[in-house]
């Protein structure tokens, strides 16, 4: 059963969030299928701690998705939004009590966007746990706001290592507990275009560029430690600004240090205007363009200036994999994608942004008891679901929680771009792999 899609706040009670321990809090089954049964679990999990919120007979349980669905970065917020829909109505009720998702909220891929909408949600004690921002800049803004309120937020899209950890078993800068996501560490993607770079394409030298932000920012960084850890010569670190139309001042800056390579993780319309006006400038005809999965989706590889270049991103060759809760298997997920929203996904994230919501609905399942009809659903609970996801089956494969909230596959893929005209035999031409060893 599909949730209901009412406004938040229209037409319903607010539920009431304790602060006091729960007693007798049960623990539910591991696992609760697709959540149509109406029985409450055994037993459940959590201390009260982060609170309680009670969910009265014949109300749904609340979350929200905060991705970015307008401006020039809406072609990664929407399928993400798109991608909690569809894990919604095919997850179904949860202890026999509806999902609704509420107003679809804007990060606009910006602090003060996402910082908005966060207190918007926060000022809401029903929601128990929120799927995005899109963005890691919208993500520094608004995790500490949702987190502190005793929510979760669970993005698909963030990669700054800023926001989970050093992997070495420090906390980032911007990272707050409850704070989780499927998407990979940034760390992995500038390591895996450093070696792509360096061993893939025997390059020794390369320069790379940001927009200052801390995705963009750490991503460069991440490159240009990998590039020089592995023997290869940093040329440049240069900076540009996102409204930036004029790139050839810093390009040429760039041409300076006569670099092999250069990597740009910039999203558009920066990083078309980079692309095009980069082999113009002097000392950069030759320089082979390198960038990340901000760009990879259709409206930058549909465009003339983008054949040639080099993407990275996550390995979407997810193989026979499933979503444990739901049953649905990449093939039969896009085509229901397709089938509902009448075009494919436009970014690469649509499938963490479903198996983040599942992730998310088990949670509450698991934390969640009924009691004389309403679904009581402890916090702490949800958050310990979460921290304990070991071997969770999903559609990008299997998902294990570290302590810091990375739960995605680390797998990172290069892929050649040729074709503007054929943006699908593009996507399949993968060029590069690299996958990060478990820890012994």
């Amino acid at each position: 059963m599909a949730a209901m899609n009412r406004l938040a706040g229209w037409g319903r009670p607010m539920a009431k969030v304790h602060t006091a321990i729960v007693a007798a809090v049960l623990v539910a089954a591991a696992c609760s299928g697709a959540g149509d049964t109406a029985e409450a679990p055994e037993s459940g999990l959590g201390d009260g701690s982060l609170g309680t919120v009670e969910v009265p007979a014949g109300e749904a349980i609340q979350i929200r998705s905060l991705n970015t669905i307008t401006g020039d970065v809406a072609y990664l917020g929407i399928p993400n939004q798109r991608g909690v829909e569809l894990a919604v109505a095919d997850f179904g009720p949860v202890n026999g009590f509806d999902v609704d998702l509420g107003t679809r909220y804007d990060d606009l891929c910006s602090s003060d966007g996402a910082q908005a909408a966060a207190q918007t949600i926060v000022a809401d004690e029903d929601v128990v746990g929120v799927i995005g921002p899109s963005c890691s800049t919208a993500a520094v803004a608004a995790s500490p706001l949702i987190t502190a309120a005793g929510m979760v937020l669970f993005a698909p899209s963030n990669t700054s290592p800023t926001l989970t950890s050093d992997l070495a078993g420090n906390p980032g800068l911007n990272h707050s507990v409850g704070y989780y996501r499927t998407s990979n560490n940034g760390l992995y993607v500038g390591e895996t275009m450093a070696r792509f770079a360096y061993e893939g394409l025997g390059l020794t030298s390369a320069a790379a560029v940001h927009d200052g932000d801390p995705y963009s920012r750490s991503i460069a960084q991440a490159f240009a430690d990998s590039f020089e850890r592995l023997g290869g010569t940093v040329t440049g670190f240069s900076a540009i600004n996102k409204e930036d139309t004029d790139m050839v001042p810093v390009l040429t800056e760039v041409a300076t240090g006569s670099p092999e390579a250069l990597f740009f993780p910039i999203f558009q319309p920066a990083g078309d205007f980079l692309t095009d006006q980069a082999p113009g400038v002097p000392g950069l005809e030759e320089t082979v363009l390198l960038t990340d999965a901000a760009l990879l989706n259709d409206g930058f590889m549909s465009l003339p200036q983008s054949a040639g270049v080099y993407i990275s991103g996550p390995d979407l060759r997810f193989g026979a994999t499933s979503n444990q809760s739901t049953g649905k298997t990449p093939e039969t997920l896009l085509s229901a994608y397709e089938a509902t929203y009448g075009e494919p996904p436009s970014a690469p994230y649509w499938a963490h942004a479903y198996d983040a919501t599942t992730l998310l609905l088990e949670a509450i399942a698991t934390a969640s008891s009924v009691s004389d009809g309403t679904l009581i659903i402890d916090r702490a609970g949800v958050r310990q679901y979460l921290n304990d996801i070991s071997g969770y089956g999903g559609i990008i494969g299997t998902i294990n929680c570290d302590s810091f909230g990375d739960c995605g596959s680390q797998k990172t893929t290069v892929i050649h771009h040729l074709d503007p005209a054929d943006i699908p035999a593009s996507l399949a031409n993968v060029v590069f792999e690299f996958a990060p060893q478990p820890a012994s």
